[in-house]
Order: C-alpha cells, then sequence, then structure tokens
C-alpha cells in the first residue's frame, strides 16, 4: 500500500448513535470503492450523545420522545427506518422491549486505550481500535448488552483480542478519563455538535451518515485529484 496516497479518517462518533454504526457500514463501501488507489488511516473519536446518563441508563424509547419531542409512534417508525437501513448494510438492530441508552464514557476510555496500542504508520480499517468500535456497536445494538458495565466492557475487549486484566484495570481506575475529556473538548471547539461526523485529511468535514456517492466526489475531487 506504499506506492498510493494515503487519506486519514478521523471518525467522532459514540457507541449509543444508531447512525453512526450505518455511517461506518456505508463509508467502508468507500473504501472498497479506492481499494487499490488510495490507503485510508482510521482514527475513532470520543462524542458523548448523553454525558449525563446516570449509571442505570434509561430506556431508549422514553428516552427518545423525552430528548426529541416526538410520540411513540414517530419513535417507533424512526427505528423501524433505521433497522431497515442497517439491515440492507448487513447490520442488525435488536432494539425489544428492554432495550436501554447507557452511559458511554468508560467505553470511550477502552477506546481511546485501544488506539493508543496501535502504531502511528498503520494503514488500513482493521486496527483494533476499529474492531473493539464495531464489537461495542453489536454488543449494544445486536445483543442489548449493558456496555457501561465493566465485566461487559472487559468482555468485549476481550473478544478483539485486548487483555481483558488490563482492560479491568482501567476501568476500576481513572486511566484515560482526562484523554477522553481532552478530546471531547477539541472537537466541540472545532464546532462538531453532532455525530457521526468525517473528517479526512485533517482538514474536511462531512456530517452525518452520507451515502458513499458523497465521500467518493470529495475523496476523488480534493484528495486524488491535488495528488495526482
Amino acid at each position: 500500500m506504499n506506492d498510493v496516497p494515503r487519506l486519514s479518517v478521523d471518525i467522532v462518533s459514540d457507541v449509543m448513535c444508531p447512525w453512526c454504526i450505518i455511517g461506518w457500514l456505508k463509508f467502508r463501501r468507500v473504501m472498497a470503492h479506492f481499494e487499490g488507489r488510495l490507503a485510508f488511516r482510521v482514527q475513532w473519536h470520543p462524542f458523548e450523545l448523553n454525558p449525563d446518563m446516570p449509571p442505570e441508563g434509561e430506556d431508549a424509547a422514553a428516552h427518545v420522545m423525552r430528548k426529541y419531542g416526538i410520540s411513540a409512534e414517530q419513535s417507533r417508525a424512526n427505528s423501524g427506518k433505521m433497522a431497515g437501513i442497517a439491515g440492507e448494510l448487513g447490520f442488525t438492530f435488536n432494539r425489544g422491549p428492554g432495550f436501554r441508552m447507557r452511559n458511554s464514557f468508560d467505553a470511550h476510555r477502552l477506546l481511546t486505550w485501544a488506539g493508543a496500542l496501535e502504531e502511528p504508520e498503520q494503514d488500513g480499517a482493521t486496527g483494533v481500535q476499529t474492531a473493539l468500535k464495531l464489537a461495542l456497536f453489536e454488543a449494544h445494538f445486536t445483543d442489548n448488552r449493558d456496555v457501561s458495565d465493566a465485566q461487559v466492557l472487559a468482555d468485549v475487549a476481550a473478544s478483539v483480542g485486548l487483555d481483558p486484566d488490563r482492560a479491568a484495570a482501567i476501568l476500576a481506575g481513572d486511566d484515560y478519563g482526562e484523554m477522553v475529556r481532552v478530546e471531547e473538548a477539541y472537537w466541540a471547539d472545532r464546532n462538531i455538535t453532532g455525530v457521526p461526523a468525517f473528517i479526512l485529511d485533517g482538514r474536511m468535514l462531512i456530517p452525518g451518515a452520507q451515502d458513499p456517492d458523497v465521500f467518493i466526489r470529495v475523496i476523488e475531487n480534493k484528495v486524488l485529484a491535488a495528488a495526482a
């Protein structure tokens, strides 16, 4: 991959955000489109949709209705729409009656740890941080596991090859907490107020779960054309 241009992709997102996993699944198609022409370096960054979420979480349907001022019928319709889009992209949402929104701060601490383990010049999107992020999405949205629970988080970390004992030690203390707060403040200062947010080459912001064609146009016109 050393003979092709290299594009950094910073993704600001939250494990609690359904559009974040949808956005990633769409972006995978972008990477496939440019295979052999462009190398990608993906890094994930923290954002908390609900930083004040209590430890017990909140019923997801009630949370959405309260936060966005919509009816139960509208909430079900929105959930159905997202589940349909995710299903077409190969991901399953199992948002049953017991599905809850959770506090994601500790998940972000583990993701920050995983990111620190990767080589700075690593190409591709198959590193351990991405693996952990996707495993957390699956644990939350597909398996309805409590990803604010320390044991669940350690188990998910182990499932992608990370040391569960080190994960448990991080979760038992304050490690990486300050780094998460600093990163959250950094992106907030750059007017990232919603997720997912994709930042290409450190300068081109593409907000939301955009269709692949949006990314392809930007990359063709502003990355590959400039490198030609």
